[in-house]
């Protein structure tokens, strides 16, 4: 938890967050503020990563709120990521509050993830994420922030009607039930829409959050947050129609590669012995058979001619043996990338701390 800059007599200067029940937020702030009964002010910022959105980018500014029921701030910021096109003027002109750049294209996730950090040094208690080619319908934010604000969730994802999306082919609504639930399984969450970018994030939650994957953060960022613990909830919300061709995936065989990539990447990366258990197994259960033939022959006298089944045995079983020790050597390194994680978001809050001398947020 972000702590003020000045405790009073040395007393914690507020009680940290409970995930499990009871409000999000306090109305009441501290230090002289709570001497004079001030009602603490609340923030949320929409951030927008953005590469070449020029064209698209007004339409998708005019239908951003400036007010949102709950906070008394509504701040829009614009993610950069290497644009060559006037996609910065634009945000300019268009009244964006903060714009920053990445000086190059470095991907969406990158991208996700620089808007959090500064988001968060922006002074940001809750964040929504959206898309800026206008995918998501912005009247929808203020669904998306109630979970948060009441405390039921700390991560809201926007669920699309993926089987209304006329837009969206056969084999892409297949494979986006099948991430939702192959991060369902992973997580031991249940998000209707899990590769949707539409989302509300509690700041708490934020500075916890890291993604690893370059391509996307969707679905590994709630992996994580089943991991971790973090409350997650979803609410339906309607999508536009599209303004242009998805710059994800510009084929099926592009896009079914890239998915079922991705996927994989996730389950190894948070799930090592057990991935790699299940392909010891899968070596190694037909080694077993053939050394078990071989052996039978062996015990009736006819091992001399069957001793290719002894060889294959012996590899099928060793290659399992490397398999499983790969597992555990990995789940270690699991371990071990859970612990940096940590440490960065300590990192994080006393970065957040020294510039917000007086935290509001319970």
């Amino acid at each position: 938890m972000i702590k003020t800059a000045k405790a009073r007599r040395g007393k914690p200067p507020f009680v940290p967050v409970k995930t499990t029940a009871g409000p999000a937020f306090s109305r009441t702030t501290r230090g002289r503020s709570q001497l004079r009964g001030e009602p603490a002010p609340l923030k949320l910022i929409i951030q927008i990563p953005c590469y070449n959105e020029e064209e698209q980018l007004p339409a998708m500014l005019a239908e951003l709120p400036r007010a949102v029921e709950g906070f008394d701030t509504v701040e829009w910021l614009v993610i950069d990521d290497g644009s060559t096109d006037r996609t910065v003027d634009v945000a300019h002109e268009n009244g964006v509050d903060h714009v920053i750049s990445l000086g190059h294209n470095q991907g969406l996730a990158r991208g996700f993830m620089r808007g959090l950090e500064e988001c968060l040094k922006r002074g940001a208690d809750v964040i929504v994420n959206t898309d800026a080619d206008n995918q998501y319908k912005a009247s929808f934010i203020p669904a998306l922030t109630a979970p948060v604000l009441s405390g039921e969730a700390q991560i809201v994802v926007g669920a699309r009607p993926i089987g209304a999306i006329e837009h969206f082919s056969p084999v892409k609504r297949f494979l986006q039930t099948l991430g939702s639930r192959v991060v369902g399984l992973a997580s031991g969450t249940q998000i209707e829409d899990a590769p949707s970018g539409f989302r509300a994030i509690h700041r708490d939650a934020a500075v916890r959050l890291y993604v690893f994957n370059p391509f996307t953060y969707t679905l590994e960022t709630l992996i994580q947050a089943g991991r971790l613990a973090i409350p997650v909830k979803s609410v339906p919300v309607e999508v536009n129609p599209p303004t242009r061709p998805s710059r994800l995936f510009r084929s099926t065989a592009r896009y079914v590669a890239r998915s079922a990539k991705t996927i994989l990447r996730i389950l190894i990366l948070y799930k090592p012995l057990r991935i790699f258990t299940l392909a010891s197994v899968i070596v190694a259960t037909p080694g077993v058979a053939a050394f078990l033939r071989f052996t039978y022959f062996y015990m009736i006298g006819q091992g001399d001619g069957k001793l290719q089944s002894l060889i294959i045995g012996a590899a099928l079983i060793a290659a399992g043996a490397v398999l499983f020790i790969g597992g555990v050597l990995a789940d270690l390194i699991a371990a071990n990338r859970v612990m940096l994680a940590e440490l960065r978001s300590r990192q994080l809050l006393n970065d957040i701390s020294g510039e917000r001398p007086n935290p509001h947020l319970k």
